[in-house]
C-alpha cells in the first residue's frame, strides 16, 4: 500500500509561443519538470509530514512517477490576470486525514485565489468532521468557527499568479502539492 509520508508545496510560471511549452517552463520554474507527474484528487494523507521543497527534491529522481495535487491554468489573451492555488486543511488529530483542494480563476489576484483554494480545502474537512457552517459565511468568519471548533489545526495555501503579456505568447501557471514516499 503507498501512502505518502511527505508533502512539499511548489509554484511556477512559465511563458512561450507554444502552450505545452509554456507549462514545461512552468513546471521548470516549481522545481518538478524532471518527474512524471500523476494527478491525484485531495485526501492530505494521515500522519503526512510537509517539508520544504529542497528537501522533498531530494527525495526525489529524475524519471520517477510522482503523485501530486495540481492546479494549472494558461492563456495568450493579453493582459489576463489568472491564477492556480492549492489549498490545505489539516485537523488537529494527525491520525485523520486533511483535505488538498485545487482552484485556479481568471481574474483572480494570489490572495482571492489562496483565500478561495484554502476555504474549499477547510469546508472539506469540516463536512467530515462535522462541523456545521453557513456557506454564505466569508471566509475570514468561517476560519473563526475553525478555530472555534478545535478540529481544524491549520490552514494554508500556495498560489502563483500572473498577467499575461501584449504579445500572444502563452503564460501558465501552476500550483502543486507534491506526495514522496
Amino acid at each position: 500500500m503507498f501512502v505518502p509520508k511527505r508533502v512539499f508545496f511548489t509554484k511556477g510560471v512559465g511563458i512561450h509561443k507554444e502552450e505545452l511549452h509554456s507549462f514545461e517552463l512552468a513546471l521548470r520554474d516549481a522545481g518538478i519538470e524532471k518527474l512524471n507527474l500523476v494527478q491525484v484528487s485531495s485526501i492530505f494523507p494521515p500522519g503526512c509530514k510537509v517539508i520544504s521543497r529542497s528537501q522533498g527534491m531530494k527525495r526525489l529522481s529524475p524519471g520517477q512517477v510522482t503523485f501530486c495535487v495540481m492546479s494549472r491554468l494558461s492563456s495568450n489573451e493579453p493582459r489576463r490576470l489568472m491564477a492556480a492555488s492549492i489549498g490545505c486543511a489539516l485537523p488537529v488529530d494527525k491520525k485523520l486525514y486533511g483535505y488538498l483542494s485545487e482552484h485556479h480563476a481568471y481574474g483572480q489576484t494570489d490572495t482571492v485565489a489562496g483565500d478561495y483554494a484554502e476555504d474549499l480545502a477547510a469546508a472539506m474537512l469540516a463536512s467530515t468532521l462535522g462541523i456545521e457552517l453557513d456557506e454564505n459565511l466569508g471566509w475570514d468568519e468561517k476560519k473563526e468557527i475553525y478555530r472555534i471548533s478545535d478540529k481544524i489545526v491549520k490552514t494554508t495555501n500556495i498560489t502563483q499568479s500572473a498577467i499575461v503579456k501584449s504579445d500572444g505568447k502563452y503564460t501558465t501557471v501552476i500550483a502543486a502539492a507534491v506526495l514522496i514516499p
